[in-house]
């Protein structure tokens, strides 16, 4: 079973080059999608955090060695699906010795589903602050409940444990890849980019007090600071609560730790969150 998962991650992110600077994905249904018809009547949307991740690992082809990834914002344009290939054309915006700028569409069947800008900094050092760490008060991830195939889950290459007495309104889960994976700081942080992106839309659906089958909800926009690397396949406590709720609109923010305390990445989702009539 762990050489599956691992397989599976692998299989995520294989984009093939179609052209200079076009990568290629092929669909393939194990590689983080759901069972068929999951929640809806037909193929199941393409996941968010997917296509997000295959656009930082195409962006991050283009660019030096030695530059890793500091920040991405991404815009989620049109559901995708599983059935169809996705194409990341990449846009080399600037090169420079410390910081590295690349912008990257998703075009599916002719259409932008994603935009996506990022941004790459090669490493250096500098001084350190942090929040104080809530994994001390988070217990350890075997004491975590896990969860009974949440739609958050879906199938996913992932495991989960649910932290016990977490404030209200505030998700706590321990999450890692149950494998292990390669060293390569590309794969760990495209993994953190696609989990970052569960959890969001419910933890908005939750504070507006309005169950989430009576609203049509979706990702909106996303954006991440990677602060320290940080290895998937290792338990991270990934804690998302809403920020604030208006005009069809919900946001939430989020971070994910290490288990030794620091500070992996800080995030931000805007939600859509328009009532059905």
């Amino acid at each position: 079973m762990p050489e599956d998962f691992a397989a599976r991650v692998r299989e995520l992110f294989e984009l093939t080059p179609t052209e200079p600077d076009t990568y290629r994905t092929v669909p393939r249904r194990r590689a983080g999608s759901g069972p068929p018809g999951w929640g809806r009547v037909g193929p199941p949307r393409l996941f968010g955090g997917q296509v997000a991740s295959q656009a930082l690992c195409a962006a991050w082809r283009t660019v030096k060695a030695d530059h890793g990834v500091n920040s991405l914002h991404a815009y989620f344009l049109r559901p995708g699906r599983y059935d169809e290939p996705v194409d990341y054309v990449v846009d080399r915006i600037r090169d420079g010795t410390s910081f590295t700028t690349r912008r990257v569409v998703a075009v599916q069947g002719g259409d932008a589903i994603l935009n996506l800008d990022a941004s790459f900094h090669r490493d250096e050092p500098g001084d350190l602050h942090q929040p104080d760490s809530p994994v001390s008060l988070a217990g350890i991830p075997e004491d975590g409940v896990e969860p009974d195939d949440p739609p958050w889950m879906r199938g996913r290459p992932l495991e989960a444990r649910a932290v016990a007495g977490a404030p209200p309104g505030v998700s706590m889960r321990w999450v890692r890849v149950p494998a292990r994976l390669p060293d390569d700081p590309m794969l760990h942080a495209a993994m953190l980019a696609f989990l970052s992106d569960m959890g969001p839309v419910g933890v908005v659906a939750q504070s507006l007090g309005v169950p989430r089958e009576r609203r049509m909800m979706a990702s909106l926009d996303h954006c991440m600071w990677f602060h320290h690397p940080a290895r998937a396949d290792e338990w991270l406590l990934y804690i998302l609560e809403p920020v604030a709720g208006a005009r069809a609109r919900g946001v939430v923010r989020g971070s994910l730790w290490t288990q030794d305390g620091e500070l992996a990445v800080s995030l931000v989702q805007e939600v859509l969150a328009r009532r059905r009539r």
